[in-house]
């Protein structure tokens, strides 16, 4: 890597064409640890964007946090499992249990909400609730994502893009990585990386479409998907010289605690030196 940090000018010029990246964390709302991650690697890294569970613990401090910060896009990260919801179990039966908690079992949640249609109108009820504790901030909508990126789930997409106007979705998440430049940055793990890039490309590819058609902008790629929570500095550092020409993201996980080797690579000196260095313009999704 020190080889990247001497390039001259000239070749750094080359290297660049135009490149523009969306730095994101997921999660912020969902405790004190990453609501204070999140705030530190926006005032002091290159963190650019953050995406809000409006139903967790740590929501109220985080709309706080982002209010102090006017330059973090925020956007909703929509939860539809492994987490709270907004509506109250007897509105939502078939989504959670009594405590008002969606399953934590992704595979299995994933089918029912596919196959049982008597879901829909219940997810759809959640999904504009969620959409409506987001507007109650006061907050511009910066994107939508969603929570272990259930917004791509077929039937959940689908929601999302007939609602599109009425929920004001103008930027989402196009979740999709590149396993060949996956495998020149890390190694290991190559099962998880193999089934996620297949799985999300082939959901990326039927949601390009709709997208274009209700005019929702997206970056081309997002980069992390195969790191599974591991966006060290090891792996930016890599990464940045890979970037493709025009927009794409870089989304993690940054907290104080579980994932701190995240929020230390967001504030690295190293990183934001090659980022300048390498003429990389960080921007958030409403600048797309």
């Amino acid at each position: 890597m020190s080889s990247v940090l001497s390039t001259s000018n000239s070749e750094l010029r080359t290297l660049n064409s135009g490149r523009r990246l969306i730095v994101n964390a997921d999660d912020f709302g969902l405790s004190h640890s990453i609501n204070e991650a999140v705030s530190r690697a926006h005032r002091e890294g290159i963190l650019t964007t953050a995406s809000l569970m409006v139903n967790e613990a740590g929501c109220d401090e985080a709309v706080a946090l982002a209010r102090e910060n006017p330059g973090l896009g925020i956007g909703l990260h929509l939860t539809l499992l492994c987490g709270k919801s907004a509506l109250p179990p007897k509105k939502i039966p078939g989504l959670v249990n009594l405590h008002a908690e969606f399953s934590n079992r992704p595979v299995t949640t994933g089918f029912r909400y596919f196959f049982q249609r008597s879901l829909r109108e219940q997810l759809r009820s959640e999904i504009h609730a969620q959409f409506e504790k987001f507007r109650a901030t006061g907050l511009p909508l910066d994107h939508v994502n969603g929570h272990l990126h259930l917004h791509l789930h077929p039937t959940v997409f689908r929601i999302l893009m007939e609602d599109a106007a009425t929920l004001g979705i103008r930027h989402l998440r196009l979740t999709r990585d590149c396993l060949s430049r996956s495998r020149r940055m890390a190694r290991g793990h190559w099962f998880y990386r193999f089934s996620h890039a297949a799985v999300y490309e082939w959901l990326s590819r039927r949601a390009r479409g709709p997208l274009q058609q209700c005019g929702v902008r997206h970056a081309q790629i997002t980069f992390g998907l195969l790191q599974n929570s591991r966006v060290d500095e090891e792996y930016i550092l890599k990464l940045l010289p890979e970037l493709p020409p025009g927009d794409s993201e870089l989304y993690s996980h940054p907290s104080l605690g579980e994932f701190k080797h995240e929020i230390d690579a967001l504030v690295s000196p190293r990183v934001k030196e090659l980022v300048e260095k390498l003429g990389i313009e960080l921007i958030r999704y409403q600048d797309l």
